[in-house]
């Protein structure tokens, strides 16, 4: 894992001496809310429904014991015991108080960690696979090159004010489990004709109003030109977006509007002015960064404890067959960790449960823990052995939930409860989801299925490319849900299709019922996922189901 280095240091403690100035002159009245709210967002502070929000950067998803702990003692001392991780693999915490911030900041850099472009419109928090350097199909661990981004972009002078924020999101591995086509850049590793390892790069991808799967425009990029090439993205995009409209601003709305043709072509063109400029001086930066990131040194043991409780225990085994993935070592498991207990709201962990997995991963986990865009925390590295241990640790704490990709492993956005800008709820309709499909029962009998939630058009729960999206909207003063189908966020990403008007709040959980009896009645057999069988058969069996049983209950 990287650590700070004397600049890292210096640069972030006089970020919080200088925001703290900033809050202090809010607080006697030297800055107006006006003249504050650039400041505070340019902090990662956000001002929601009832209270302040301040979003932390986890980068790359990736996060220590030491740091989960300071997290779950900033949520018992100036929060209330809970944080929210989200699906830009960040933490939020949402019941800071004005004066109480400096301290906050203060307690995060103590651990080297901060909240700086969690806002704005510049470079976001660069995200990563959450399996990143543990996977089984992993080509090379990204994380090196997500560091490299990171410290790029922070701070960049000509990238702080962007049209519009800028998100980039890499993976390592052929399956794209960070949703790379709907970043506005996505670089996915692959290797040539000659097994040269370099990234495709994909641009222009986004959701929210205007939900778009990204263009490649380069399809290998060798990995030594990687920064000199995201910089020339980044500065076309800069020149070319429009700053007119914050609705057409996003550089998926530039790539359309000027052209996939002509777009890689300034990039390409201004590629071949900067990539001189570099000398280098990235690469040697970048040898540094590797060095941090060296695998752990795993330990050899019978793994037959694990398969003994896999035989011998059904609810071990469940557990096993969810949130278990393969890991690049056959001894070890890489466990997901469920934020998703039925009826719990997605993606909130308690103080204790926060410390509960930083002793486990110390314990267990070589020390390394990550955050999943799922709004799910992970151990990537766990001995076979230790499994069983560490499945009854996490039951005791709440957290032993089987349903990892199932049905209740639901991602949606703070919705109305927090949100300022939320249209609808998405929380209650998430918890009420799951607690439907347990208590039919039915979750594991129909398998994989990715329910994604977002509370208005901004699309922070990636309702477009869930194998079933809800999207809560307005109209007329009530709550109004719209379906979508067939969505799906790997490396097939497609936008869902909009099965027809949309639904009630309290519609909304017999709807989803509906679709999924519906899907059980298509499917060729239990192996047929959602996603197969909506290919197989489209939308009109799923509308069929969806809205004559409504129009026979209205009746």
């Amino acid at each position: 894992m990287y650590s700070y280095s004397d600049f890292d240091e210096a640069f972030v403690r006089a970020r919080v001496a200088q925001f703290t100035d900033q809050i202090e002159r809010r607080l006697d009245g030297s800055l107006t809310e006006d003249e504050f709210r650039p400041l505070r967002l340019m902090n990662g502070l956000y001002l929601q429904l009832h209270a302040y929000m301040l979003r932390v950067a986890i980068p790359y998803g990736t996060v220590s014991p030491r740091q989960m702990r300071q997290l779950a003692m900033i949520a018992d001392t100036w929060d209330k015991g809970y944080g929210h991780f989200t699906t830009r693999q960040n933490i939020q915490f949402n019941w800071p108080k004005l004066p109480d911030v400096p301290a906050v900041l203060t307690a995060l850099a103590d651990v080297e960690m901060h909240a700086i472009q969690t806002s704005g419109n510049c470079v976001r928090n660069v995200t990563a696979d959450h399996f990143a350097g543990a996977a089984a199909d992993e080509i090379e661990d990204p994380r090196p090159y997500a560091e490299l981004l990171r410290q790029w972009s922070t701070d960049h002078p000509e990238f702080q004010f962007l049209p519009r924020k800028f998100k980039i999101a890499i993976t390592g591995a052929p399956k794209d489990r960070a949703v790379t086509k709907a970043h506005d850049i996505g670089l996915r590793m692959v290797r040539n004709a000659a097994g040269e390892t370099g990234f495709e790069v994909i641009v222009g991808g986004g959701l929210g109003r205007t939900p778009m799967i990204g263009m490649v425009v380069r399809a290998f990029l060798p990995v030594e030109d990687l920064l000199p090439y995201v910089e020339a993205v980044l500065s076309v995009y800069n020149v070319l977006g429009r700053r007119d409209n914050k609705y057409k601003a996003r550089i998926k709305i530039t790539l359309h509007e000027t052209g996939q043709t002509e777009i890689t072509r300034q990039i390409e063109a201004r590629f071949a002015e900067l990539k001189p400029l570099f000398g280098g001086q990235d690469q040697r930066l970048l040898a540094d960064i590797r060095a941090a990131f060296a695998p752990p040194v795993f330990r050899t043991a019978p793994t037959d404890a694990f398969d003994a409780f896999y035989r011998a225990d059904p609810v071990f085994r469940s557990w096993a067959d969810t949130n278990l993935s393969p890991h690049r070592n056959d001894q070890y498991a890489i466990v997901t960790v469920s934020i998703k207990a039925h009826g719990q709201t997605p993606g909130d962990a308690t103080s204790d449960q926060m410390r509960v997995l930083a002793d486990l991963a110390e314990t267990y986990g070589h020390s390394d823990l990550r955050i999943s865009h799922e709004q799910n925390v992970i151990l990537p590295h766990v001995h076979k052995s230790d499994l069983p241990t560490v499945h009854a640790a996490l039951v005791k704490a709440g957290l032993g939930t089987a349903n990892v990709g199932l049905i209740s492993d639901i991602i949606a956005c703070p919705g109305m409860d927090y949100c300022a800008l939320a249209t609808a709820r998405s929380i209650p309709v998430a918890q009420e989801i799951a607690l439907r499909f347990n208590e039919l029962q039915l979750e594991h009998d129909v398998g994989p299925l990715k329910i994604k939630i977002s509370g208005c058009i901004n699309a922070c729960g990636h309702h477009h490319v869930g194998h079933i999206g809800i999207l809560g909207l307005d109209r007329a003063g009530v709550e109004n849900y719209q379906i979508t189908l067939g969505g799906d966020g790997s490396e097939d990403a497609v936008i869902g299709e909009k099965t027809g008007p949309g639904f009630a709040y309290d519609q909304v959980v017999p709807a989803v019922e509906r679709i999924v009896l519906a899907y059980l009645g298509l499917r060729q057999s239990a192996e047929e996922t959602f996603l197969q069988a909506y290919a197989r058969v489209g939308i009109g069996p799923f509308k069929a189901a969806l809205y004559e049983a409504d129009a026979r209950d209205a009746a």
